[in-house]
């Protein structure tokens, strides 16, 4: 009779990396956020990166693309206040839940949502999509949230 030892959980090499740049992608955009730093931001991101903030919306493409995005957005909102979740990864694929409100046009407004990212073997970002909820006013994230 042969023993086979049990399954033991281990994470791939593979998640450990996506776990480490989804963590650096939520520090750095938890700061550069607030700051409006659109560089910080866009640094996460590959030359050939699709940036999805809209679902049904046609994604911005490139480095060029996620920074005309950021810099438009970043422009029109002031007072930023956000806080990010830790990141949940897989071998390649991140999610992160995100929680901001700010100043937009005068009227506070405030969002909730997750981001899924996929990143290449340097940690960078290859695909953004969005998923979010806004409202008006400032929401603080609820108890346990």
């Amino acid at each position: 009779m042969t023993l086979v030892p049990p399954a033991v959980d281990v994470p791939s090499f593979a998640a450990m990396l996506v776990i480490d740049a989804a963590r650096r992608w939520k520090d750095t955009w938890e700061q550069g956020w607030t700051r409006g730093d659109v560089d910080a931001v866009a640094a996460l991101y590959a030359p050939s990166a699709t940036y999805r903030a809209v679902a049904f919306r046609k994604p911005d493409q490139g480095i060029a693309g996620v920074r005309e995005y950021l810099r438009e957005n970043f422009e029109a909102e002031s007072e930023v206040r956000c806080t990010f979740a830790e990141p949940i990864a897989d071998a390649n694929s991140a999610a992160v839940q995100w929680w901001a409100s700010w100043i937009e046009d005068g009227k506070a407004v405030s969002m909730v949502g997750v981001t899924v990212l996929r990143f290449d073997d340097e940690g960078l970002v290859i695909d953004h999509r969005d998923y979010w909820n806004q409202d008006e006013g400032r929401i603080e994230p609820y108890e346990h949230w």
